[in-house]
């Protein structure tokens, strides 16, 4: 087995639960089949096997430098990120006539993972540009697509979003980086901006920034927030550089984890002279910006199930070969140790871990192929309701990985006991890097308010019960298998809890926001762990069809492991959501009372 991946369970997740080859029937993807998307996968594999993984632990151990001139990055950081460009993979689902492949996102979203496991740091160089030039492509001039779309699909240039300010943090409303016109439609910025991931290197021509900043008189607030390009170096309209934009590395910042990647603290116009070019429409920056945000809050979960699924191989691996003392019915000090999976407790600890990281998988795979059916269904209905489902699952796509998945890391380093803290062994890595997933691309709170204070009760609910019908749609296929009718029936009522709770919060919030918000980290977590369960009762149903036909001893262990670990996860986690539905529906204000000189 891959130490990146179970490629059984991409397989299983990509074409049995989520169904790709289907999408082969739809005209944008024609050409394609299921062989062609897995050997899109077995290259992906290749390259991240043979060119990411290798330096993981370099880039970790050897972070960039600034010198005051320039950074230096370990070459091989720069070695794998040519293959990657060269293999195509910047702009797999984009048209053939811009370079691309064409792929649906579902199995572009599954060869990143491939990556993503490998080495995330790496890879966000990659998964930034792809972004940036998503943006471009949709909300710019055919000036600003013929500067920089080419190369930026090409890997030729690198991309960024440069959002946060020092003294703003991830409240958007309150940066200041200004953007005076000049006259000639180019707009003299002049600002600083902090946590700017990949905001300075050396390893491209050129570095294109989509800045978020104020025009002068722009209304108050996000509403008054526009969007720039801003190259570290001026672009003419052949995508040719010219001469150094004022755009200044003002230092690197030094994280607990995700070290291969710079993080920076970047000036714009500290000469006067830093020169951008509206994207889109004044005022509706962060509309624009939402795009590239909302797609890289998929693309931290999925990072995030990634490290977690690599730490769960890791762990799985050492608990086969490392044996360590013997059952508890066993006192004979005599016989042989036993390995350590032997024991009950690691097992439980192993489930968790695949419960997490698997179910995980599948939620993040099931959103991409939401974007395919928002962009490429057949009806209109049909793309509706994808989009509808999306903006509604995204917070938790984001949110659930980066929270459970970081459990499973935490368990990981618990299994291999006293090594599993130590360097010598990777697990602890693994941890620090997902650490940074929970903050990354808004932290739990954000997207707690986002899911409940909005996603939950937008079109009068009609997100929520399109997904209801989904879930409806499972519980009623449950209802025809012995081994998971009573599944189903949780289900359902976890799903009636969801529902009960934001009837009764959904009255309070028009009077008393802030109490009824006050508590929806809460029911993220619940909510999540309701979408978990019925994704597991998902992959539960596939795996229970194709259990009798298994050819092998091992396709026969893969589905009964699929089943148990549905199992595992009714009986031990989808329990914990009763407590947190009694405590919402209480409108507890304790941390609204608590004042800030009691603490």
């Amino acid at each position: 087995m891959s130490d990146i991946i179970n490629r059984r369970d991409l397989d299983f997740q990509v074409f049995e639960v989520h169904d790709a080859e289907s999408l082969t029937r739809r005209e944008r993807h024609a050409d394609h089949s299921r062989e062609t998307f897995a050997a899109t996968l077995d290259t992906a594999q290749a390259i991240a096997t043979d060119k990411f993984a290798p330096h993981n632990r370099e880039s970790d151990e050897h972070e960039p430098q600034f010198d005051g001139q320039k950074i230096t990055i370990i070459p091989a950081v720069k070695e794998a990120l040519d293959a990657y460009c060269a293999a195509g993979m910047m702009s797999p689902t984009k048209d053939y006539d811009l370079g691309g492949m064409q792929l649906p996102v579902l199995v572009a979203q599954a060869a990143s993972a491939l990556f993503k496991s490998a080495n995330g740091p790496t890879l966000s160089y990659a998964g930034l540009t792809s972004g940036n030039a998503n943006v471009i492509q949709n909300f710019g001039t055919e000036r600003q697509k013929k500067k920089y779309l080419a190369a930026l699909l090409s890997g030729r240039f690198f991309g960024t979003m440069a959002l946060t300010e020092p003294q703003a943090g991830s409240s958007l409303s309150d940066l200041t980086t200004r953007a005076t016109p000049n006259g000639d439609g180019t707009y003299a910025i002049k600002g600083n901006k902090i946590f700017i991931s990949g905001g300075d290197h050396e390893m491209t021509e050129n570095i294109v920034h989509l800045v978020l900043a104020r025009i002068p008189g722009a209304p108050a607030g996000v509403k008054g927030i526009s969007l720039f390009t801003v190259p570290k170096y001026h672009t003419d309209e052949r995508g040719q550089v010219g001469a150094r934009n004022d755009v200044a590395l003002a230092g690197l910042i030094h994280k607990m984890g995700w070290r291969g990647t710079t993080s920076t603290m970047l000036s714009f116009g500290e000469k006067g002279q830093c020169t951008g070019e509206l994207v889109g429409v004044e005022h509706q920056g962060l509309a624009c910006m939402f795009q590239m945000m909302n797609e890289a809050r998929i693309g931290v979960g999925m990072g995030a199930v990634m490290y977690g699924y690599r730490g769960y191989l890791a762990s799985l691996q050492y608990a086969r070969e490392r044996p360590q003392g013997r059952l508890p019915g066993n006192k004979n000090p005599l016989d042989p140790q036993v390995p350590l999976i032997q024991h009950a407790d690691i097992r439980r600890m192993l489930l968790a871990q695949k419960a997490y990281v698997e179910g995980a998988l599948s939620l993040g795979l099931y959103a991409a192929r939401l974007v395919d059916d928002q962009r490429t269904g057949e009806t209109e209905a049909q793309r509706t309701e994808a989009g509808l489902l999306l903006d509604l699952l995204t917070p938790v796509v984001k949110s659930w990985p980066s929270q459970w998945c970081l459990e499973a890391n935490s368990l990981a380093i618990q299994v291999l006991g006293g090594y599993g803290y130590t360097r010598e062994y990777p697990v602890e890595q693994y941890y620090r890097d997902n650490r940074l997933n929970m903050i990354h691309e808004g932290t739990h709170g954000i997207q707690a308010l986002d899911l409940l204070g909005r996603k939950v009760m937008m079109q009068q609910g009609a997100a929520l019960e399109l997904l209801g019908r989904e879930v409806r749609k499972t519980v009623q296929a449950a209802a025809g298998h012995d081994g998971l009718r009573a599944f189903g029936e949780s289900l359902a009522a976890a799903w009636n809890d969801v529902t009960e709770t934001v009837r009764q919060i959904g009255a309070v919030l028009a009077q008393d926001g802030d109490r009824a918000l006050a508590n929806a980290t809460v029911f993220l977590e619940a909510f999540g762990h309701t979408v978990m369960a019925w994704t597991w009762l998902r992959q539960a149903l596939v795996a229970a069809r194709g259990l009798p036909s298994a050819a092998n001893g091992e396709e026969r262990d893969f589905y009964l492991g699929k089943l148990r670990a549905c199992q595992w996860f009714f009986h031990w986690e989808l329990p914990r959501n009763g407590p947190q539905h009694a405590l919402l529906r209480s409108l507890d204000d304790s941390t609204l009372t608590m004042s800030p000189s009691w603490f």
